[in-house]
């Protein structure tokens, strides 16, 4: 059995574009180049027909590390909590008030941009605090 070498993670959304640049501010990640022979993604979008017109986006790492974004255009909109989310690891080796400090200005950061703050879970015995928040589509990811 081969071994798995990369993963992409696509999102479910009504606005594929808006959501992917969210994500590229967020993650610092970038808008890949467009297919040869087109200066630029609208090119691209023009030759297709009006029906797959923003039907989806990408953004990549820009060093190549991490895993591709797929964003595409669905038609229902999102009902319940997703079963799967993103860790933004802002407060890795972060521990108490230090810690709280990272979550809160990275959230400060992404509010602006779109993201919305649920609620801070705080450290236990078990496991260190992290902050949820939705993306501008309502998807949930932590702050970790």
């Amino acid at each position: 059995m081969a071994a798995v070498r990369q993963v992409q993670i696509t999102f479910d959304c009504a606005q594929p574009e808006r959501v992917a640049r969210f994500w590229c501010e967020v993650l610092g990640y970038v808008v890949p180049a467009p297919p040869p022979g087109f200066a630029g993604w609208a090119d691209y979008e023009r030759t297709l027909p009006p029906e797959r017109q923003g039907a989806a986006f990408a953004a990549v790492d820009p060093a190549g590390a991490g895993p591709r974004l797929f964003f595409q255009r669905v038609p229902e909109g999102k009902v319940v909590k997703n079963r799967v989310h993103l860790d933004v690891r802002v407060g890795t080796g972060l521990k108490g008030e230090e810690r709280l400090a990272a979550l809160e200005a990275e959230c400060a950061r992404l509010i602006p941009l779109g993201a919305t703050r649920m609620y801070l879970l705080t450290a236990d015995e078990y496991n260190e605090s992290c902050l949820v928040m939705q993306d501008p589509e309502g998807n949930e990811f932590c702050l970790d």
